[in-house]
């Protein structure tokens, strides 16, 4: 079993429409070894929205996607180093849907010109229970038990039984709920 450690993952690609969905693949990799299988879809759909928008828009198709996990966020972002790329205006639909896909977002440059798109989802790493050998049901025969028998005072006795025969206690088997009545025969009244 992985344990939830931080993780960091670097990739640099130049955008082409043939490279998104291997692109995509990737980044689906990485977050299914890092136990992150119900991020795959919306951090690959949120990719691949923001590497078609950059194929579409940018001059300079050189991007570098980064993932960051911390063990409570995964933090997805792209670095565009084209000056004439404007994503408050050029990529305005797609981070749009990008706000809708994650918990957070932003857009920012940075000293060299580098445009950073970034989106974080928050998620908990996989915990997988460990296999551990369950105890059986027990059968029909271990969980019917067996009546005991309870000593109940002898009340009648055939003719000629010794008075001391019919005082002594004879072993009955006990029933739940029936105070060692048998179930088809009536209760007799004290």
């Amino acid at each position: 079993m992985k344990t939830a450690v931080p993780c960091y993952y670097h990739l640099d690609v130049e955008v082409s429409p043939e490279r998104v969905g291997q692109v995509r693949r990737i980044l689906a990799a990485h977050l299914r070894y890092w136990d992150l299988d119900t991020l795959v879809e919306t951090v690959c759909q949120g990719a691949e929205l923001l590497l078609r928008a950059i194929d579409e828009h940018a001059k300079d198709k050189k991007t570098s996607i980064e993932m960051w996990w911390n063990r409570q966020h995964l933090i997805t972002a792209f670095g565009q180093n084209d000056r004439y790329l404007r994503p408050d205006q050029d990529l305005r639909s797609c981070l749009v849907s990008i706000a809708a896909l994650s918990d957070g977002w932003g857009c920012c440059a940075t000293a060299t010109g580098t445009k950073l798109i970034w989106f974080s989802q928050r998620a908990r790493a996989g915990e997988r229970a460990p296999l551990v050998p369950t105890t059986p049901f027990p059968t029909e025969r271990e969980a019917l038990q067996a009546p005991r028998e309870i000593p109940v005072p002898v009340l009648a006795g055939p003719e000629g039984m010794a008075s001391d025969e019919r005082e002594r206690e004879a072993p009955v088997p006990a029933l739940a709920g029936s105070e060692g009545a048998m179930p088809d025969e009536p209760k007799e009244a004290p």
